[in-house]
């Protein structure tokens, strides 16, 4: 059964899929306009390359707050679990924006970005004060996921997409008002705009949330084990998902760390986030998927099956876009004309593009096995599915950028696909024995 109380139908799923999808494919919208600002101003290179570093890592700090969307969306049924739940948020959220203050202001970021990662001097300069101006993100980002998870957890994820048209909003106007009116470097603006929509959004999701907040306070309806959660219980639950975000999130330094020190670094690190940026909005319409799945999969398994089968039809759908534009003279027109890459940097582009069609379809998957396996409360072998995948990226960019000599960007572009093919099939096997576990059994719940 749905939220709603009536079955999980093919169309009843694209109807509670469709406003998260929105939303995340709003938020894919922000790396293309941004890159395509960036690349409009002086000096495209290099502020290409500090604005792919600087987001590569400001998503690094915030991966041990990713999966509170997810953890809202299974474990909030009233006001014990809220109120513990939101505390343990909290907490996480401060540590994380301590952690990134105390990175760029200790010589640690120069070591790390000159020394480390190679970039060129300049670069190094205009990473760190773009990550100075990303500092609220973090924080802003895990806020608004736990709120969001409620909206979901209740079926309200029309508001969700609300909230992220103020983000976009906000992000686009910041973006366009810097452009038009400063001589501001493009990595800097990038990160404004990019600032200053996520703390937008996370101010209009509270609001939204606000009487809904009040219910779940007041509510009297919440089950024995969500009345005794404890943090040692969310811990438990949350750290494999945790470790995943984590690991997920951290091999991109580790990709610009090999790019830096392969062929075309330059290039390969300017391009990369133009490339990233249209792959993750193919992506993102499986990566809506995940809370989605979790919230519609009943407890008795009964939905799985058109939950299953909705993703396969996602999945094709998605990859066979991308393709659409990775295959034809489309790439051309995204790349040069709406990117506003130069014809040398287009060329760069186009074969690690056409690589990572395959990406999407894999990432529905994966939002699938996911949600099986958070929906019944087995977190752990998410967290080894990605220690495959992270595992599987680094050795194919050992192997094609210090065995092979690629083209960084292309070695890039063919080890994520070839770690995130090892993550899924690493994860068939637990989900195969979550689904034929009994229903209502202690490991299941």
């Amino acid at each position: 059964m749905t939220h709603d109380g009536k079955p999980a139908t093919l169309a009843r799923i694209f109807r509670f899929w469709t406003p998260m999808a929105g939303t995340w494919l709003m938020m894919s919208l922000e790396g293309p306009f941004l890159a395509a600002i960036i690349a409009r101003l002086d000096d495209p290179k290099q502020n290409l390359a500090a604005f792919g570093v600087a987001f590569s890592v400001a998503i690094l700090v915030e991966a041990p707050v990713i999966m509170i969307l997810s953890a809202s969306t299974a474990l909030v049924e009233g006001p014990a679990s809220f109120r513990l739940l939101r505390r343990f948020t909290y907490a996480i959220n401060g540590a994380i924006t301590v952690i990134m203050l105390a990175m760029l202001l200790t010589p640690l970021w120069r070591i790390v970005a000159a020394f480390g990662i190679g970039l060129p001097p300049r670069v190094v300069e205009l990473t760190q004060i773009a990550l100075l101006i990303l500092l609220p993100w973090p924080a802003a980002i895990g806020y608004r996921r736990f709120y969001q998870g409620l909206l979901i957890r209740h079926g309200l994820t029309r508001l969700v997409a609300y909230g992220t048209v103020t983000r976009l909003l906000t992000m686009a106007i910041t973006g366009l008002i810097l452009f038009a009116t400063t001589r501001l470097p493009g990595a800097l603006i990038g990160a404004t705009a990019l600032s200053a929509g996520v703390c937008v959004e996370a101010v209009v999701n509270r609001v939204m949330v606000h009487r809904l907040v009040l219910a779940v306070i007041g509510s009297t309806d919440e089950s024995e084990s969500a009345r005794t959660l404890t943090y040692r219980r969310i811990t438990t639950f949350y750290t494999p998902l945790a470790l995943t975000s984590l690991l997920g999130l951290g091999v991109h330094p580790a990709v610009a760390f090999f790019m830096g020190h392969a062929s075309f670094a330059l290039e390969s690190l300017a391009v990369l986030p133009v490339v990233n940026s249209l792959s993750f909005l193919f992506r993102s319409l499986g990566l809506s998927y995940q809370e989605v799945a979790i919230a519609l999969i009943a407890e008795d398994g009964r939905n799985v099956a058109p939950v299953g089968r909705f993703a396969a039809l996602l999945a094709v759908g998605s990859s066979a876009a991308m393709a659409l534009i990775a295959f034809t003279p489309l790439a051309w027109i995204w790349f040069r004309d709406v990117s506003g890459l130069s014809a040398e940097l287009t060329v760069f582009a186009l074969l690690p593009t056409q690589i990572l069609t395959v990406l999407p379809a894999l990432s529905v998957l994966l939002s699938l096995q996911r949600a099986i396996l958070v929906d019944n409360r087995v977190t752990t072998p998410i967290t080894w599915s990605t220690v495959v995948e992270v595992s599987g990226i680094v050795g194919a960019l050992v192997l094609f950028i210090a065995g092979l000599d690629l083209v960084g960007v292309t070695a890039a572009a063919i080890a994520f696909v070839v770690g995130r093919l090892g993550g899924n099939l690493y994860l068939v096997p637990a989900c195969a024995r979550t689904l034929r576990r009994p229903v209502g059994t202690p490991a299941a719940r």
